[in-house]
Order: C-alpha cells, then structure tokens, then sequence
C-alpha cells in the first residue's frame, strides 16, 4: 500500500509539473511585455545642414531587443542608426522578470547624411522592440518627432553705405535679413556680435555696432551674417578695399618696483576670491596682469548681452574735465622688473590725469551694468549706452552710482583713484563696442558720431514686402 500511495504522488507532481510548464509555453507564446520609454531630443528644432538627434530608450523588464532611429519624409527613408541588444530569454523566467535596460542612440541628420531631403516636414522615429510571443504580431514601440526641413539660408541685404573703420575703431552696419533668420549681426574674425533691430527701421531692418580689434588688420575677416534655427547660415561682405585702415600700434615700457608691487598685488589678491596667491611677489603680479586681466575683459565683454536695443547716448562722449591724456589707446607695453622683460600687454583704453580725486562725469548717457571692484581695474563703472556700446570708467577712489542706476551725461559717478593697477591717481576710460575694445578718441569726437555713426541709424528705408519672404 505505502509504494502505490508514493506511486500516486509522483504521478500528481508530474502532472502539476506538466501544467505549469504548458501554462508557461502559452504565456511565453501570447506575452506581450511592456511598452518601452523612448524619448528623442535634437539640438536644433528644425533640420538643415546639420542637426544631432539623441534618444534614449529605457525598459522596466524583459530588458530591451533591437533599437533604431529613422529618418522618413513621403518615399525617402533611412535608418540613422540602429542596435541589438542582447536580454534575457522568456522562459528565463526570474532573469526575465527582473531585467531592466536603458540605452542611446545618437545620429546627425541633414543635407550630408541623407540625399533625398527636401524642404517640407520630415518625421525622426525612434523604435525599440518589444518582448514579445510567436503568437503576437506587433512588437514594437515607437515615438516620433516632427520636424520642418530648411535648405536655404536666409537673405543679407545691406542698408547703410560707406562702412569706414579704422584698426582698434569702431563701426555700424545697418541691414535687412529675411523673416527665417533667428541670429544675425557680424562677425569678426572668430567672434560674432548679434544685432539689434533697427530703431528706425520695419519688420527684419536690423543694426550691429561692432569693434575691429586693435591686432586685426585685414578687413575681410569682418563679415555680416544671417542664421535661422536649422542652421543654415549665409555671411556677405561690407567693408571694401580702400574703406579700412590699419593703425600701428604705439610702444611704451613699464618698470615695476617693488614698492608697486607691494601695494597693488595683495590689494587685488584681497578682493579676487578664488585668485592664487601662491609664489613670489612678481609671480603673483604676473599672473594678475595675465590671467586676471584676460578675465576682466572677458567679463566686460559678456556684459554687452544685457545692451539696450536703442541708442542710450547723446553726442559726443565726454572727457574728465581738465585733464591730460597720458597712455593712449592700443599701447604696446614692455614690462621690465629688476632690468628684465617680464611681460607684455596692451593697453586698451585712454588714461587722463587730472587733480587727486577728481569728479568722475558719466562719458554719456545710458544705464549702470556694474558698479563696484573689477581686479586691474580696481573700483570701476561700466555703463551700457545702447546697441552693445559701453563705457568702463576704470581705477576710481570712490563709486557713487549702483547698478542698474539710469545715469546722465555728465552725471558724476565716481572720483579719481588708484585702485587695481593703476601707478597714481588717474581715470582709465575704455570703450567697448559689441564685447570688442575701441579707441574712446573716436567717441569724443563729435565729427566722427556724425559722420560715421548717425547715417547707419538714420537709415528707415524698409525693402518691399517681396523681400521680406
């Protein structure tokens, strides 16, 4: 009786047995495993030359098969990019229940990765397979994004004529672009200063004040250029032959006591958090007369984004009143400390002397950006007079406006000092157009703002509608 009982249990086991493995076979043959997350992201929101898609594809279990990218506009399609990923199988019951995965997959799509583009919408899939059974068909996700493909870049026309610019001056260029442009303005050798529109002008009239770099002496560096959201770009020249005019700059030499050393270097290091103050007394000159210097200015120039897009200022720039010009613009200077070169910089900015603590007047009207102590320049005012044009009046005693301050031409802000590098009590006054340092001797001249500066801005012709397109 005890070998027929245990007979019987083993035949009910193997029964048991045989149900769930056939329970197990249906499953695995009709399973549909979950949907797949995928999202795609592209770094631009329409196609043209160049545009890098990304998409990421995550999957909670069963883990993730074969994933791909494609590309498709009416009969032209192609994969951009495509893996097979290895997951566990679905008779791996508990590595199957526990997978998880998450990939990418990044291409480039545009006019030199697909042949057949056109203009018109265009569609990105991202599809990943799905876990799924013989007896179920579908076994995809997939996610798609629109987007518009653009081909031509958008239209430059010029408006303003007779563009001179000296080397280390200033210039204005008044254009019209077409309703595609997102980005327009010129660009200057590696930089590129954006426009603003046109005070005077309609839709798409545009204007860019722009500074030539005292070093840069071949005016076909200097470009206009428009570019829309695919990046499409076109760039035309403005400035011919005879219209530009180079200037050589001028030498001097610095010698650096110790005594100079001594009060300027830990005064600098004391209110330039981060700075290392490590090595000798003229290593730590030398590294703020580089690095931090290299830093100012590029502070400066960052703070011609906040610009107004109309002219703030009025005439003529003043000069401090009284005062001798010592150190002019674009100074090539030699620095020698016990009898050896240890350096050179260039200065750029006008210097002028007048008595000790000498009212400081606002250059012009405009608006303050920063009001308070700026490394080599020690207490400083930068003002924004519109249309990327400020003034940083440098090495004061005393600051007398806040930021964000509307200031008067002539309005005092300061008083005369010996802040940052400065030898003695003097006013560094720099002018900055578009990020770049000018020459301030153009903006005192009231002859030259007529001439060469209102034309651009009294420009209004607007181009017929046709043009605009």
């Amino acid at each position: 009786m005890t070998k027929r009982k245990g007979t019987g249990r083993l035949k009910w086991i193997l029964l048991l047995v045989m149900l769930v493995a056939a329970a197990w076979v249906l499953y695995s043959a009709t399973l549909r495993g979950p949907n797949v997350s995928i999202e795609i992201t592209t770094d631009r929101p329409a196609i043209g030359p160049g545009t890098a898609v990304h998409a990421v594809f995550g999957a909670e279990r069963w883990g993730l098969g074969a994933i791909r990218l494609v590309f498709e506009q009416g009969s032209c399609r192609k994969v951009l990019a495509e893996q097979t990923l290895t997951r566990p199988s679905a008779f791996d019951l508990l590595a199957a229940a526990s997978a998880g995965a998450r990939a990418e997959l990044e291409a480039e799509v545009g006019r030199g990765t697909i042949d057949c583009l056109s203009e018109g919408p265009a569609t990105i899939f991202a599809e990943a397979e799905r876990m799924s059974g013989p007896l179920r068909g579908e076994k995809w996700s997939r996610v798609s994004k629109e987007l518009p493909v653009r081909l031509r870049p958008p239209s430059i026309q010029v408006l303003s004529t007779a563009h001179y610019v000296t080397q280390g001056g200033s210039g204005v260029v008044a254009f019209h672009v077409s309703r595609t442009a997102q980005r327009s303005g010129v660009r200057v050798g590696q930089r590129e200063i954006d426009s603003h529109p046109h005070p005077r002008g309609g839709e798409g009239d545009r204007i860019a004040l722009f500074g030539v770099p005292w070093d840069m002496g071949d005016a076909g560096q200097i470009r206009l250029f428009a570019e829309d959201d695919a990046g499409n770009r076109a760039e035309t020249a403005f400035i011919i032959g005879r219209q530009f005019r180079p200037r050589a700059p001028r030498k001097d030499v610095i010698r650096l006591p110790d005594s100079f050393l001594e009060r300027v270097v830990p005064a600098i290091e004391g209110q330039s958090p981060g700075l290392d103050t490590s090595g000798t007394l003229i290593e730590r000159y030398l590294r703020i007369n580089q690095r931090l210097r290299a830093a100012n200015r590029a502070t400066v120039a960052g703070l011609a984004a906040r610009s107004a897009d109309r002219p703030l200022w009025d005439g003529p720039f003043l000069q401090l009143p009284n005062s001798a010009r010592r150190a002019g613009f674009a100074e090539r200077r030699t620095y020698l400390y016990q009898g050896k070169v240890v350096d050179h910089q260039t200065h750029l900015g006008l210097d002028l002397a007048s008595v000790a603590h000498a009212d400081v007047p606002a250059p012009n009207s405009g608006q303050v950006l920063l009001a308070g102590f700026l490394g080599i320049y020690g207490n400083v005012v930068i003002i924004d007079h519109g249309l990327g044009l400020l003034s940083l009046s440098a090495h004061l005693s005393r600051v007398l406006v806040s930021e964000g301050e509307s200031v008067t031409k002539g309005q005092t802000i300061g008083r005369s000092g010996a802040t940052g590098l400065a030898g003695g009590d003097h006013l560094h006054l720099g002018i900055f157009a578009g990020g770049i340092a000018v020459s301030p001797m153009e903006w005192l001249d009231g002859s030259w703002i007529r001439n060469r500066i209102e034309p651009a801005l009294a420009v209004g012709a607007t181009p017929d509608s046709a043009d605009k397109k």
